[in-house]
């Protein structure tokens, strides 16, 4: 992003750990932050371009958090503003250029990193919402929630850890969640001691403290504050004479023996964790609504040696049972492997070797699972992707093509010519159905015939920014659902082309050519049909 004020977000040197500069932990009153600048105040515009508008609170550093509004996109932003700048602020601003390049819906955005010489800052996504320190002060969270939570951090993590990355700083203050539910992460640093394997030890602490209220890392105490101690002071987690920690399903009743047993491993010294990205496989695993029945769920995998293999000192002591591992469940799957091979080769001679029935498309209906009814699908979010516009001043009402409502809903502005005035290669439609599902069809209403569109689907969402939406586009061309519509000539286009076999939760309705009669187009309303 162009700066008059001194090198941008672009221009800064990438370091090599990622921060997050968000609200975290408040700092300790006794340590103001230093300043040899003016302090800023509500009004003042930095860079000519991000308006300063209420300042919240200091961080852990001192650093002051500010709300604002980048004036250019009319959006909300939190600025970070460290006095001085110069060399003092280059760590913060390396790793801020690093951040910027980390992109995940559980990450907090990272938008630009400004060093004017007296001052510093870095201007990141604002988020409506409370830090989980917060929120469990009200009380520890249901089982399935905590597991949600863990979940959206771990795969966090994973997005960080496949750059090489540290985060360095996970912990309640820093788990943000949303007014609209959504999990970020964010506040990240790091000191040189930080390794990833402590970030997925704090990932049992994050489960910890939300199915208890307590945190068990006394050990690591929170930045800014230390147990018992100051406003952002946290419990300490119950303790025996020796110093173990309590399990959590000694501190609370309710919590299941699978999700317990994880969270104890993941603090274990003596049990090596997994890597972020099996973690968050495992948490996803396990991350399913409450009417699927998430309390019946079987056991968790346990990220431990085999036994017989290499006893724990806590199996040996007499400590928690300590279950067969990944390499075990590997095990019993080639075992079922070969069964199943055994089985296709026909030899009916061997009790062994009998076939195992399984469902089939061409089974006998007694056999065979009902297949579930098809309906209309929810959409738990929907939003405008423009990647080609500066002012990005079409986002509005895209909430009103899934109210259900045809006679009103989205429209693009008026253009010169139907390929949007040569300005742009198309608008579209996102829709995050919540979960995934299996898809039958999706039907587009418009307000009038002429115009070509195409639908794809994605694997992940991006942030809602020009460079956010160019991603999302690319990453969704790769996978087209059906034919495109070329200038149809009706007002609904129903695309059929998905796959039975797959489940879909991402999609992108995109316009590619308006009517050359109106030069734009209203999206009336979209529907999706499912299971």
């Amino acid at each position: 992003m162009p700066s008059s004020a001194g090198p941008s977000i672009d221009t800064i040197t990438e370091g090599g750990r990622v921060t997050q500069v968000g609200e975290g932990q408040e700092a300790e009153e006794t340590a103001p932050p230093v300043m040899t600048f003016g302090a800023p105040t509500a009004g003042e515009i930095l860079a000519e371009r991000y308006e300063l508008v209420e300042h919240i609170n200091n961080d852990s550093a001192g650093r002051l958090v500010w709300r604002g509004v980048d004036v250019v996109l009319r959006r909300p932003v939190a600025v970070v503003l460290r006095y001085p700048g110069g060399d003092s602020a280059t760590e913060m601003l390396q790793a801020a250029v690093a951040a910027s390049r980390v992109i995940h819906p559980n990450l907090v955005g990272v938008y630009d990193a400004i060093d004017e010489d007296v001052r510093a800052y870095v201007v990141r996504e604002w988020v409506d919402g409370n830090s989980l320190r917060e929120m469990v002060g009200d009380g520890p969270m249901d089982p399935a929630r905590a597991t949600a939570i863990g979940n959206a951090v771990a795969s966090a993590l994973a997005a960080v850890h496949a750059t090489g990355m540290v985060h360095g700083n996970v912990h309640p203050g820093t788990v943000m969640i949303s007014d609209d539910g959504r999990v970020v992460l964010a506040d990240a640093r790091t000191d040189g001691a930080d390794s990833q394997e402590n970030d997925i030890r704090a990932v049992g602490g994050i489960l910890y403290f939300a199915l208890t209220g307590h945190w068990p890392h006394a050990e690591a105490p929170l930045r800014g504050a230390t147990a018992g101690h100051g406003r952002a002071a946290i419990p300490d987690a119950v303790r025996d004479a020796s110093g173990a920690i309590a399990a959590p399903r000694q501190v609370r009743a309710g919590v299941p023996a699978y999700l317990d047993d994880l969270t104890m491993d993941l603090l274990d010294a003596e049990i090596a964790p997994p890597s972020s990205d099996v973690l968050a496989a495992e948490l996803a695993r396990l991350d399913v609504p409450a009417e699927d029945h998430f309390l019946d769920q079987t056991g968790t995998i346990r990220f431990t040696a085999d036994p017989g293999d290499d006893p724990s000192p806590l199996a040996a002591a007499g400590g928690r049972k300590v279950a067969v591992g990944i390499a075990g469940l590997l095990a019993v799957a080639l075992v079922g492997l070969l069964i199943g091979i055994s089985a296709l080769g026909g030899d009916d001679k061997s009790p062994d070797t009998e076939p195992v029935a399984r469902p089939s498309n061409s089974a006998p209906s007694s056999q065979a699972s009902a297949p579930a009814p098809v309906r209309k699908l929810a959409v738990e979010d929907v939003r405008i992707i423009d990647p080609d516009s500066k002012l990005r001043d079409e986002l509005d009402d895209a909430e009103k093509v899934i109210d259900g409502k045809e006679e009103e809903g989205w429209g693009t502005d008026t253009y010169t010519t139907a390929n949007f005035g040569n300005r742009k290669k198309g608008m579209g439609v996102w829709i995050d159905l919540g979960a995934p599902h299996t898809v039958k069809s999706v039907q587009a209403i418009l307000s009038s015939t002429g115009a070509s569109a195409e639908l794809f689907w994605g694997e992940a969402d991006f942030p809602s920014t020009s460079a956010g939406d160019k991603q999302l586009v690319a990453s969704y061309k790769n996978h087209v659902i059906g034919q495109p519509f070329e200038e149809h000539d009706g007002t609904t286009m129903t695309f059929n082309g998905f796959n039975p076999e797959q489940k879909y939760q991402y999609l992108l309705f995109w316009i590619t050519k308006l009517p050359a009669s109106d030069l734009k187009i209203d999206v009336q309303e979209i529907k999706v049909q499912g299971s």
